[in-house]
């Protein structure tokens, strides 16, 4: 088993930046990707951002786009989110998440391909 724990989430004025950890423990050998998923009130959760074990393959939602980063600490087991120009409408839990085998790219936005959930870290943009 894969335990994920994030951390980094609060309240942000508007056109703030914040920037989530997510720390997997436990077996985590293998060289899988991670993503970051969010779910807003009363919405389903969407795929934010997602990233391979090398960190050569990235990928982001149309809304993350230019205002978040990606990136991961292998030797930590740690993945990051760093979000910019932050907007009321990124209001959410941001939910990390990491696969349990490999696939491409071409998945990365399914949540379904990812085997681990954290609890959740609230992210709250006020206008």
């Amino acid at each position: 088993q894969v335990q994920l724990v994030e951390s980094g989430g609060g309240l942000v004025q508007a056109g703030g930046s914040l920037r989530l950890s997510c720390e997997a423990s436990g077996r985590t050998s293998g060289n899988y990707p991670m993503g970051w998923f969010r779910r807003a009130p009363g919405k389903e959760r969407k795929f934010v951002a997602a990233i391979s074990w090398s960190e050569t393959n990235t990928d982001y939602a149309d809304s993350a786009k230019g205002r978040f980063s990606i990136s991961r600490d292998a030797a930590k087991n740690t993945v990051f989110l760093q979000m910019n120009s932050l907007r009321p409408e990124d209001t959410a839990v941001y939910y990390c998440a990491r696969a349990a085998g490999y696939f491409g790219p071409n998945y990365y936005q399914d949540e379904k391909m990812y085997a681990y959930w954290g609890q959740g870290t609230q992210v709250t943009v006020s206008s």
